[in-house]
């Protein structure tokens, strides 16, 4: 088989593999589509990853193609996504559900071999949520990931109907958080940035997107909430404008939550880390997302919400490539050669050598 496999930083080539054969409780996952992360593009270019080589790509959907025991054979022909945390099942945080705190997990993707590949080992059923339904599209499933993380958000900061939030940051996450707050019934969601190809892109598609360098800002989100202030702010972009902004907008008692890795010169402004005490403002780290079933598998609601068509992201996808070309369309990313939304591995692309596909815009 074929797979991108990163050697070291920015030797990131198709090289041929053996395909896997699943043993036990393994399955292997034929993939249908990978997204690229945003955490892909440093892990390729700028910080590597703890083993090498290693298939890149945790975003990702397939079909089930061989399973290693046959009491799983009636998964066979299935669509599913893989939930890519191995968790050590161990530790206290596993033992208690909180599979994405695990102390010594592995991850497809990065640790582990991940969705650039035409096969991915998978370590169980586990690891898979099934899809229902089999007209939504492939590459519509390999979103589950990120727009999972997005429903995290907005559930730790515990959004309820008729309240307001604001997304700090109109990126591909921050779009999905959007649409999760309007399901979740939020009655004022407003998006920040600072790029104007991204408001443009954000408006395209409904949403209201306000740029973040406007000196009227702070004015303009009062009176959209009424003097109130913001009850809840999604912090997408970990830098100093973002977080500074997110407790600024903030009303009395808002919660904040810090979605955004933080960036190595993320400050705090004295007169904001003294609203955080004034105000008895609250934030809340989210990392990852929830899996355990009780209360809730937030997996497994994405995929519900994808399949019932309530979860729109199919027009987030702004660039597609077959695995040949993925390099290629790795480098206009980090490059800043192209300005994307959502772009994804689609194996509808590749070719019959997997030297045909072309990045297709």
């Amino acid at each position: 088989m074929k797979a991108m496999r990163l050697h070291k930083i920015n030797e990131f080539t198709l090289d041929d593999k053996v395909k896997p054969i699943p043993k036990g409780d393994e399955i292997l996952l034929k993939i249908s589509a990978c997204g690229i992360c945003g955490s892909d593009i440093p892990r390729v270019y700028q910080l590597g990853t703890k083993v090498y080589p290693v298939t890149l790509g945790h975003e990702f959907s397939g079909i089930v193609s061989e399973v290693g025991d046959r009491k799983n054979e009636g998964l066979l022909g299935k669509t599913a996504v893989a939930f890519p945390l191995i968790p050590c099942m161990k530790c206290e945080n596993c033992k208690t559900g909180h599979y994405a705190e695990c102390i010594a997990y592995q991850y497809l993707g990065s640790r582990n071999d991940g969705g650039f590949a035409q096969y991915c080992l998978v370590p169980s059923k586990w690891n898979l949520v099934f899809s229902q339904n089999p007209q939504v599209k492939p590459e519509t499933f390999a979103l589950t990931e990120p727009l999972t993380v997005a429903q995290h958000a907005i559930r730790k900061a515990k959004l309820t109907a008729g309240e307001s939030v604001v997304i700090v940051g109109a990126g591909p996450i921050g779009i999905m958080a959007a649409r999760w707050a309007k399901i979740f019934g939020a009655r004022k969601i407003i998006l920040l940035e600072i790029s104007d190809e991204k408001i443009s892109f954000g408006k395209q598609r409904g949403l209201q997107v306000l740029n973040v360098k406007d000196e009227k800002l702070a004015r303009n989100i009062s009176s959209l909430t009424n003097g109130r202030g913001v009850d809840v702010v999604i912090e997408g972009t970990g830098t100093t404008g973002g977080l500074n902004t997110a407790i600024e907008l903030s009303r009395t008692f808002g919660r904040i939550v810090l979605l955004g890795n933080p960036q190595k010169d993320t400050i705090l402004e004295l007169k904001n880390h003294s609203s955080i005490l004034r105000k008895e403002l609250q934030l809340l780290g989210i990392w990852n997302s929830y899996y355990m079933s009780m209360p809730l598998n937030e997996w497994e609601y994405t995929v519900h919400m994808l399949d019932v068509g309530q979860m729109e992201v199919d027009d987030l996808i702004t660039h597609q490539s077959s695995l040949s070309d993925l390099k290629h369309l790795f480098d206009q990313i980090y490059h800043k050669e192209i300005s994307i939304c959502k772009a994804i591995y689609n194996a509808k692309l590749d070719g019959n050598e997997l030297m045909e596909g072309k990045t297709v815009q």
